[in-house]
């Protein structure tokens, strides 16, 4: 009797299969083992760093920490964060900067937003500019929807939008300066004997305005720069309508009795920069610049 043939087994093309999941498998578990030792490792640098910094300053209150949970970042505290503020104040004031507080940083974003939001239109038909920065807000309206040429008084049309703005000013405590600028075009009236005097009484305006509209009159000052403040040509007509503005200047606590903000500022910039040498072990002298010189009206009479 004849046996059976067996059947032929087929070759199997398809055991790669096999292997490449096998690949995938523990490809996976490799990315989560480096994922967890990352994780483990950022827990316990922080701990590390907190440590650390309280060994060098043991007069300042550290950031608590949890060494039997390594994973969870540490808390903070609204003291900590004072003394970390606290800390990096006395570190910038050391080399000549100044540095605002936290709650001075909040309050200036607050001011900055409502603004912008309520002069919005304004705004994007670019009469008025909202610039920020950690020590102050400026605020930048032309002179044009404010003043008629030549003249200090203020435009029918250009009080509601003051008031606007004196409306948020007035929910702060925060200092105000208000500046004037003119072209360089001379003026010699009766009322005015130079663009000095015009910039000035500009300024006095705006104050008057806002003390009337609720904003303490202890918080509040008129400087006029004249012609001597440009930001654009004033060979051009275009120029000199730039360079006619007033600014609102709304101050930090850190520098409000501060006579020039941009020579705080570069100060702050400079002392950064020594601190951040000073870490690395590189000595580096920055030159800092001379103040400018600043013409304060008192905004009422005593």
């Amino acid at each position: 009797m004849a046996r059976k043939k067996k059947p032929e087994e087929h070759a199997n093309h398809e055991r790669w299969l096999v292997s490449y999941a096998d690949f995938i498998t523990l490809l996976f578990a490799f990315f989560v083992v480096m994922y967890s030792i990352s994780s483990v490792n950022e827990g316990k640098y922080r701990v590390l760093s907190d440590s650390i910094s309280s060994a060098f300053n043991p007069s300042q209150a550290g950031l608590p920490i949890k060494l039997n949970n390594p994973l969870k970042p540490p808390i903070v505290s609204p003291a900590a964060m004072s003394s970390a503020d606290f800390s990096t104040t006395q570190n910038l004031s050391a080399y000549g900067g100044v540095e605002a507080s936290r709650e001075d940083k909040i309050n200036l974003r607050k001011i900055a937003a409502r603004i912008s939001k309520d002069l919005a239109p304004l705004i994007d038909d670019k009469l008025v500019k909202v610039k920020k920065n950690d020590l102050w807000i400026e605020i930048e309206i032309k002179s044009s929807i404010l003043f008629g040429s030549g003249k200090a008084s203020l435009q029918a049309t250009s009080r509601p939008v003051l008031r606007d703005v004196a409306k948020v000013l007035s929910d702060f405590n925060n200092q105000i300066q208000v500046e004037g600028f003119t072209d360089n075009v001379p003026i010699a009236t009766e009322n005015f004997r130079s663009n000095w005097e015009l910039s000035a009484a500009r300024a006095a305006t705006v104050v008057h305005l806002f003390s009337r509209a609720g904003v303490k009159p202890s918080r509040l000052s008129a400087v006029g720069y004249g012609e001597f403040k440009p930001i654009a040509d004033n060979t051009t007509a275009k120029g000199r309508q730039a360079n006619r503005r007033v600014k609102i200047i709304v101050l930090s606590d850190a520098i409000a009795r501060r006579t020039s903000r941009s020579e705080q500022l570069e100060k702050t910039i400079a002392a950064k920069r020594k601190i951040k040498n000073a870490q690395s072990g590189v000595s580096v002298n920055i030159p800092a610049k001379g103040p400018a010189p600043i013409h304060i009206l008192s905004p009422v009479r005593q």
